[in-house]
């Protein structure tokens, strides 16, 4: 009695081709050119643009008669320009928390978290992204400002340190804004929650005239909150043809970097914080 012959096919077994190893840098660019490439369809680019022209005009155009006879530099737009770039920066920031409240609310970071990726990486796009929105508001700010008159009169060591303070108060209210995004996974409350400290701050600042021309019970804070002391910094590192403005000192320029510094480590601790509950 002959068995049955068997027709099927011997199967072999072939190796799965190994998985070429993805450097955490290649993550961090495709994730950052995610955030960054549709700034140049969606009009967010132009706007931030925008935003740095509208505040030039908003505040130099309506204050320069009122505020510039009562400043001590040489004129209104040395003075001013300062606060200028500080709100052009602070829009920038609004970006970065309604890019992390979407990202929350349509669940891209539950899937940043289930993919082989380190777990700051989104984080690190997102900010690098919004770094470059601060290059951005920068670089039209200056311009705006060569327009009406500022000018830089230091050294170039003091040009760098001008624009280093600004993006380092950049990435502070960048890691501000996304911790907003992220706590409160709604992108209609982010701008409310960035804009309102802004103007607050922005009008109560020696930004916009001396100390001593506001309120005695008022100059302290105006003095000492955050926005105030960058101006400071960034006047003393602008420098000037008089010798009113504030010297590059570590007096002017510490409480300043405190200030950024330490809100941006408060900033991040509560970020870790936040983003362990969400998930």
């Amino acid at each position: 009695m002959s068995g049955a012959v068997s027709t099927a096919p011997a199967r072999s077994t072939v190796p799965a081709a190994s998985r070429p190893p993805v450097r955490a840098l290649q993550q961090w660019w495709v994730l950052t050119v995610r955030m960054i490439t549709p700034t140049l369809r969606n009009g967010e680019l132009a706007t931030q643009i925008i935003g740095s022209i509208v505040f030039t005009i908003g505040y130099y155009l309506p204050l320069k008669q009122m505020m510039g006879a009562v400043q001590p530099l040489s004129s209104y737009a040395q003075y001013l320009t300062p606060l200028i770039i500080l709100q052009a920066i602070w829009f920038a920031a609004v970006s970065a928390a309604f890019r992390s409240a979407t990202d929350s609310i349509q669940g891209i970071n539950r899937r940043f978290r289930a993919m082989p990726i380190p777990a700051i990486m989104p984080l690190a796009s997102r900010l690098t992204a919004s770094m470059y929105r601060c290059v951005v508001a920068l670089v039209v700010s200056v311009a705006c400002g060569h327009v009406i008159g500022f000018r830089f009169h230091g050294p170039v060591w003091h040009i760098l340190g001008f624009a280093g303070l600004v993006l380092l108060i950049g990435a502070t209210l960048a890691i501000i804004g996304d911790l907003i995004g992220i706590a409160t996974q709604n992108p209609e409350a982010t701008a409310p929650m960035m804009l309102v400290p802004q103007l607050t701050l922005g009008l109560a600042s020696v930004g916009l005239q001396p100390v001593e021309q506001f309120p005695d019970w008022i100059q302290g804070f105006v003095r000492n909150q955050p926005l105030s002391q960058w101006v400071y910094g960034l006047q003393a590192f602008a420098g000037d043809t008089t010798d009113a403005a504030p010297k590059v000192t570590w007096a002017v320029l510490a409480p300043g970097l405190a200030w950024a510094l330490g809100a941006g480590v408060v900033a991040v601790v509560l970020h870790r914080i936040v983003s362990r509950r969400r998930r």
